[in-house]
C-alpha cells in the first residue's frame, strides 16, 4: 500500500555525517526537471554529469560541482532523482538542501504544487521508493544496508549478491516451484469427479521432495549468510586474574584491556569484535566472578552475569596455576553450577584451562588448553568457535540473510514436511496440503516482500541511514 508521504518529493544529504572530500545531496520526486533547472541554472542532460556552480536565491555561488539528473522510470528510485556533488563540508551540504528547500517552495507558488511537498528524507526512504517501485525487491533493499554495515571482506562480498539478486531468485526458484505444485493440488480439489490424477500423474511426490532437497541447501546458505551478518557474541567468564582480559586481547592482537596481577582489576565489559574467517565474533570480556564487597566490583560483577546470560557462547576460563588449590576449584565449581542453571541448553559453555606455560604438570581431558600470553592453543580455540557459530568453511555462494529471512525459510521447512504427511496415500488430505502450501508460498512472499505488512515495512526501513 503506498502512504500519502510516499507522493512527496524529499531530499537529504546522501554522504555520511562530517567532513570529507565530496558530499551529495539527493532530490527524488516526480516532474524536477524544473527543479533542476533552477538550482544548476540550466537544463541537464539524462544521465550526464554536469560540472556547474550552485547559485543561492540572490545568484551567488554557494559552490560549485556536478549535477547528474535521472529522469523515472530509470533511476534508482524510479522517481526522477537529481544528485548535487559538492565539496563536503557539513555547511556546504546543510546550505545545497535548505537552497533546495526554497527553490522547490518558490516553483510551487509558480504553478508546481507538488513541489510545495518537498521535505526531508525520513532514514531509508529512498531505498523504501525503490522497493515500492519495484526497482528492487525487499531482500535486495535490506542487502543495501547491510553492505554498508558490513564488518568483515566475506560479510560484504556476500552482501553484494544478495544485491544483484541471486538469494532472491533462489526464493524465486522455489515460489515457482511451490505454486506449479498448488495448481495440481488445486486442479484435484476442484475436479474431484474426473478420473485423471493429476497428483501422480504430475509426480507430485516427486515434486516435493525436491522442492524440499532445494529449500535445505538455500536455508544452509541463508543461514551462513545470516551469520556473516550478525556474527556471535562471545562471553570470557571466570574468578579474577584467569586471565579473562589477557586472552581478550591475545585474540584481538591488541592491548584493549588492562592487565595487572591484581584482583578485580576488570570492573566493567570490555568488548571487541575480532574476524575468524570472516566470521565476526563479539568478544566480551568481563569482571571476576567472586564474592566482593566493593560496590563498584559488585556492579561489575552483575554486569558479568547479565552479559553470560545474553550470550551466544560463553568461554570459562581456568586458571591451571591454581588447579591444586580446593578454595579455587570449588569455587569455580560453584560458578559452573549458576551457569548451567541461568542459561539455556543451546548455549554452549567452553571449559577452557588459562596459563598453560606455567605449568608442567598434566592438564584436565575436558576443555581447551592454552596460554593467553604465548598463544599457544588460540588456534584450536578460534575452530572451536565457528565450530560453535555453525560456521562451515566454503563461502562461495553464500548470501547475506538476516534471522527474519532464516525464520521465514524455516517455515516454509515445517509447512513442507506437514505437506509430505497430508500427500501420504495412507492418509491422503488434499485440503490440509494445499492449505501448508500456501502457508510455504506466503513465508517465501515475505522474504522478498511480496507479501508482507506496512509495520514490517517500517521497521526495515527505519534502521537504514537517512539519504539512503
Amino acid at each position: 500500500m503506498t502512504l500519502p508521504r510516499h507522493q512527496d518529493p524529499i531530499v537529504a544529504i546522501a554522504t555520511a555525517p562530517g567532513r570529507g572530500a565530496v558530499g551529495i545531496v539527493r532530490v527524488s520526486g516526480r516532474g524536477l526537471a524544473d527543479l533542476a533547472q533552477t538550482l544548476c541554472g540550466r537544463d541537464l542532460k539524462p544521465r550526464e554529469a554536469t560540472y556547474t556552480p550552485f547559485p543561492d536565491a540572490a545568484g551567488v555561488a554557494i559552490d560549485h560541482g556536478l549535477a547528474i539528473f535521472f529522469p523515472g522510470p530509470h533511476s534508482f528510485t524510479g522517481e526522477d532523482v537529481l544528485e548535487l556533488q559538492a565539496h563536503g563540508g557539513p555547511v556546504v551540504l546543510q546550505l545545497l538542501m535548505a537552497r533546495c528547500l526554497q527553490a522547490a517552495a518558490e516553483l510551487a507558488v509558480d504553478g508546481a504544487p507538488r513541489l510545495s511537498h518537498l521535505r526531508v528524507a525520513l532514514p531509508g526512504e529512498f531505498s523504501e521508493r525503490a522497493f515500492l517501485n519495484n526497482k528492487i525487491d525487499l531482500a535486495q533493499a535490506e542487502a543495501i544496508a547491510d553492505l554498508i554495515d558490513a564488518s568483515t571482506e566475506a560479510a560484504a562480498r556476500s552482501a553484494t549478491r544478495s544485491l544483484s539478486g541471486e538469494f532472491s531468485r533462489e526464493i524465486h526458484t522455489l515460489r515457482a516451484a511451490l505454486i506449479h505444485l498448488r495448481m495440481l493440488v488445486e486442479a484435484t480439489l476442484d475436479f474431484p469427479e474426473e478420473e485423471i490424477d493429476f497428483l501422480h500423474q504430475a509426480d507430485a511426490q516427486g515434486q516435493l521432495t525436491k522442492l524440499q532437497q532445494t529449500l535445505a541447501t538455500v536455508l544452509t546458505r541463508a543461514r551462513q549468510g545470516a551469520l556473516l551478518r550478525e556474527g556471535i557474541k562471545v562471553v570470557i567468564a571466570g574468578q579474577p586474574n584467569a586471565g579473562k582480559s589477557s586472552l581478550l586481547n591475545a585474540l584481538a592482537g591488541a592491548e584493549l584491556a588492562i592487565v595487572t596481577a591484581v584482583p578485580g582489576t576488570t570492573r566493567d565489559k570490555v568488548q571487541q569484535t575480532i574476524q575468524i574467517e570472516g566470521v565476526p565474533v563479539h568478544v566480551i570480556d568481563t569482571a571476576g566472578l567472586r564474592d566482593s564487597r566493593d560496590e563498584v566490583e559488585q556492579i561489575g560483577i552483575a554486569r558479568a552475569w547479565d552479559a553470560i546470560a545474553q550470550a551466544d557462547a560463553v568461554l570459562f576460563l581456568h586458571d591451571l596455576t591454581r588447579i591444586d588449590s580446593p578454595d579455587y576449584m570449588a569455587a569455580d565449581a560453584v560458578i559452573k553450577k549458576a551457569m548451567s542453571e541461568m542459561l539455556p541448553l543451546l548455549v554452549p559453555v567452553v571449559e577452557l584451562w588459562n596459563k598453560a606455560d606455567a605449568v608442567a604438570a598434566a592438564v584436565p581431558d575436558a576443555g581447551l588448553t592454552l596460554s593467553a600470553k604465548t598463544g599457544v592453543g588460540l588456534d584450536d580455540l578460534r575452530q572451536r568457535l565457528l565450530q560453535l557459530a555453525g560456521w562451515q568453511a566454503v563461502t562461495e555462494g553464500v548470501y547475506i540473510a538476516r534471522e527474519r529471512h532464516v525464520q521465514a525459510l524455516r517455515r516454509v521447512q515445517l509447512s513442507l514436511a506437514n505437506a509430505q504427511c497430508h500427500l501420504d496415500p495412507r492418509a491422503q488430505a488434499l485440503d490440509l496440503l494445499a492449505e501448508e502450501l500456501r502457508l510455504a508460498q506466503n513465508a517465501l512472499s515475505e522474504i522478498t516482500g511480496e507479501f508482507t505488512s506496512d509495520d514490517l515495512l517500517g521497521v526495515i526501513f527505519s534502521s537504514f541511514c537517512i539519504g539512503k
